[in-house]
């Protein structure tokens, strides 16, 4: 017991720990003014609960701020251009060395400018009058409102008084209507039709997407050789090609035909994507066979169409720790298959691969004497004589897009980047360009009788949406309930940009 007490006598006493009363009276004494948000109030005037002043009056403040951040924060909201932004733009620019986009933004429509030799194509049949009547809708509020081109409607068959009746009342522009004749829609008379239609059955049995489809066939053949040569389009210097059910998401208040001939381009996209292998297995050997036998060289497109020679292997220098000494030449020679021919890729031609881009052809502004040509009329008549589009499904855009490989050059091509665009589940769709933005005419389409439904019908496209760094377009209001067809897999945008000159921004 003694021994405890002289431990205790000598450790060293500490100073008496202040008690929370203390504290409370060194708080009044250091912050008086904050007493008063000490305060407590009762929630009900007999109730046992109560919750300090300040807190009360801090939870108002708190909302406030968090519907500012919201307000600022808004797509619609004319504040949301003040935030910073603290990352680079996620629109990427490109070069413009060989290609740029001709208006970024809006333009005032030229109502009363020169205008180009031009009409709108529309191949159709009668039953799909509901979906030609959705493309023009889109046209014209879109662009044809202000420029008033033509359109030639185009029909393997008679069209009927409905058709052309109704389509005269959603557009102010001149209309005609043509019927292609035998000769251009159908089998040509050096093709056994049995065999050709045995090649088409054969494909629907395999489930290649339209391949069963006779009609289809047609279509693609028509469009990749005879199109350009119908009676009602010999007048005329260029086409814009337009399908039923498409949507046009951004007003092009400029015209894109004084703008390709003034840029001296040849032909214009909107949409670059991958062909289905199994529709297309020989294309790419008939199309490198014609530009062999013409001695043709590229002129920097055919790069685009083609996989990227394989990276050789890196060879070590003796002195690098990884490098390994290789087998004496007796022992290599006893290798199986040492001594054997290389394999051969059936796919290759010339040592080059089809990497299955093209350009979306469905929409296309072109110049028709490009199509006229001998050189391209030389090289459908090659493609035309392999069979390919009857015992295999050849599109008209690998086609077309093939063609430009081998004949034209990237500075020939004009991406409209500025176009939105929507055919089926493939979408391209711009951002709005910032600054560039121009207020919008109302325009109340007259074949909508509901005096309701045209005004939602215009009020959807009375608002727009937000305006990006690097973005290009005018007034653009794009579906969200799919993805740009350049985030999918499949895109051939990275290909574009490789021919026309590379990323021009990080």
């Amino acid at each position: 017991m003694g021994l405890v007490q002289n431990l205790t006598k000598r450790i060293p006493s500490s100073p008496n720990l202040p008690s929370l009363d203390d504290l409370s009276k060194t708080a009044d004494r250091i912050s008086p003014r904050l007493a008063f948000f000490r305060r407590r109030i009762r929630l009900k005037g007999n109730s046992r609960i109560s919750i300090p002043l300040g807190i009360v009056l801090l939870f108002p403040c708190i909302v406030i701020i968090l519907i500012l951040v919201l307000f600022v924060r808004h797509p619609s909201s004319p504040g949301r251009g003040l935030i910073p932004a603290g990352a680079p733009p996620s629109i990427r620019r490109i070069s413009e060395k060989h290609d740029k986009v001709f208006v970024t933004g809006c333009l005032e429509p030229q109502t009363s400018g020169p205008r180009a030799n031009a009409a709108f194509v529309v191949l159709a049949r009668n039953k799909e009058l509901d979906g030609v009547i959705q493309s023009v809708k889109s046209i014209e509020r879109h662009f044809n409102r202000w420029f008033n081109y033509p359109y030639v409607f185009l029909n393997d068959g008679d069209f009927n008084s409905t058709f052309k009746e109704t389509i005269t009342n959603y557009t102010s522009s001149p209309v005609e209507f043509g019927k292609i004749e035998p000769e251009m829609w159908g089998y040509p008379d050096w093709v056994d039709a049995n065999v050709a239609k045995e090649g088409i059955r054969k494909q629907g049995d395999a489930a290649i997407m339209y391949g069963g489809m006779e009609s289809y066939h047609h279509m693609c053949r028509f469009y990749s050789g005879f199109f350009y040569k119908h009676e009602l389009l010999q007048k005329y210097e260029w086409y814009w090609r337009l399908e039923p059910e498409i949507k046009y998401f951004c007003d092009i208040t400029y015209d894109p035909f004084i703008h390709m001939q003034r840029a001296n381009k040849t032909y214009g996209f909107t949409i670059a994507v991958k062909e289905l292998k199994e529709t297309v297995p020989n294309i790419f050997r008939y199309a490198s066979a014609y530009k062999r036998v013409n001695n043709l060289t590229s002129q920097g497109l055919w790069e685009m169409f083609i996989e990227p020679p394989p990276k050789e292997e890196e060879t070590l220098p003796k002195e690098d720790p990884k490098y390994k000494k290789p087998l004496p030449e007796e022992i290599l020679s006893t290798e199986p298959g040492a001594g054997s021919l290389p394999e051969i890729d059936p796919e290759s031609m010339e040592g080059e691969k089809y990497n299955m881009c093209h350009f979306w052809s469905n929409f296309e502004i072109a110049k028709l004497d490009w199509f006229r040509s001998k050189e391209y009329n030389d090289f459908f008549e090659m493609m035309d004589r392999s069979g390919g589009f009857w015992m295999e499904r050849w599109g008209d855009a690998p086609i077309h897009s093939l063609a430009a490989g081998a004949l034209l050059s990237p500075s020939d091509i004009h991406y409209f980047r500025d176009f939105g665009y929507r055919h089926t589940t493939i979408q391209h769709c711009p951002a709005n360009a910032p600054a560039r933005q121009l207020p919008r005419i109302p325009y109340l389409e007259k074949t909508t009788l509901d005096e309701k439904k045209r005004i939602e019908e215009d009020e959807y496209w009375a608002t727009y949406d937000t305006e990006k760094e690097n973005g290009v377009g005018c007034r653009c209001k794009c579906d969200t309930d799919i993805v740009d067809v350049e985030g999918k897999q499949g895109s051939c945008l990275s290909e574009w940009v490789e021919v026309a000159g590379g990323w021009s921004s990080p």
